[in-house]
């Protein structure tokens, strides 16, 4: 599907399902097949925000771009999802970046963007203000992260632990508060906790979630200039982020300890999933903290050679955590016992 097929006759709204239908799937199958657990009143502002995120992600890591332009097009896409520069202006911007990249999903996730913004614009105000909130933290991570890692050829540590948590809470942490403010907005009885400690228990899933995206892509970072693993924790240990890779053995405590923090944060997840009451939302919400702890289970498994591997769920495995959850409508009991297999 191009843009142009998408831009064609029918409402925005029609439109927009079609975009979500096909350009979702395409850049996330497992996405895409969690959201679709979800009730119609949450599936679109979490599939527009989901590709806005994607999008503005694509702009941050076209490498065949300068660091300075990339920055400038965040700024611009920022500036224009908050609805204060012109869609115009990124139409005109985007197609620079989208004959550079080598995969079709994410050529076809760019053209879409006009799409996206325009139904953005037509959404009813609180969502509208919603996925405008959390994209700006988004954003603004997202920015930090070029800032960060601006030369390929040499790598660069974060510098604190601190630092960590405030680029996973920025990607993904604020994910789980915005998803916790539409749940409590559109599904009548959400939950048995409160509002805020819901947030408070979104927030650490979404950051254990990202937390464990970085352990999993610690070598493909690592060979890209970006080390997120804590300067001073490196020093301690007399490592230098560029000994990571030749030297994963005496990395290992350090990565072992990072594993027990985003296995802890995925117990914060459950919580969260184990107090939502609708079921198809407690489907959805709880199968990341699936993917991820069975994820974590084949890193701590593969052990230091994590760092030279691609360590990925297969997708079988993920089918059938899937199909499970839709047999039984997230029954507590299934969830936690599926949660319990994970980690064999």
């Amino acid at each position: 599907m191009t843009f142009q097929v998408v831009a064609g006759s029918g409402e925005p709204g029609h439109r927009f399902k079609e975009l979500q239908t096909a350009v979702l799937r395409s850049v996330s199958r497992s996405f895409y097949l969690s959201i679709r657990f979800l009730p119609p009143q949450l599936r679109e502002p979490i599939a527009l925000a989901y590709l806005l995120a994607r999008t503005t992600d694509t702009v941050a890591d076209t490498a065949g771009i300068s660091r300075s332009v990339r920055m400038e097009t965040l700024n611009l896409l920022s500036k224009t999802i908050q609805g204060i520069a012109s869609r115009d202006v990124v139409a005109e911007v985007i197609p620079s970046f989208v004959s550079l990249q080598e995969n079709a999903s994410e050529r076809q996730l760019l053209q879409s963007l006009p799409n996206c913004l325009a139904r953005l614009e037509g959404m009813e105000h609180a969502d509208r203000n919603d996925i405008r909130v959390v994209l700006e933290k988004i954003t603004r991570g997202q920015m930090l992260d070029v800032q960060r890692f601006d030369n390929p050829r040499e790598i660069r540590a974060l510098g604190t632990a601190a630092d960590l948590d405030e680029y996973t809470y920025l990607v993904a942490g604020c994910v789980g508060e915005f998803w916790t403010v539409l749940c409590f907005r559109h599904v009548r009885s959400f939950s048995s906790r409160s509002e805020d400690e819901m947030l408070a228990l979104g927030k650490r899933y979404g950051m254990a979630l990202q937390l464990i995206n970085v352990l999993r892509d610690a070598g493909p970072d690592l060979r890209a200039g970006r080390c997120y693993f804590p300067e001073y924790e490196l020093s301690a240990a007399h490592l230098t982020p560029s000994q990571i890779l030749s030297e994963p053995e005496r990395f290992q405590p350090i990565y072992q300890g990072w594993l027990e923090t985003a296995n802890a944060g995925l117990g914060s997840g459950m919580e969260y999933s184990r107090a939502i009451k609708n079921r198809r939302v407690r489907a959805a919400t709880v199968l990341p903290a699936l993917i991820g702890a069975r994820t974590l289970a084949l890193l701590e498994a593969t052990g230091p050679a994590a760092v030279h591997r691609t360590v990925k769920v297969p997708r079988r495995e993920v089918r059938t955590m899937i199909l499970s959850l839709a047999f039984t409508l997230g029954s507590h009991r299934r969830i936690d016992a599926m949660f319990d297999r994970t980690k064999l």
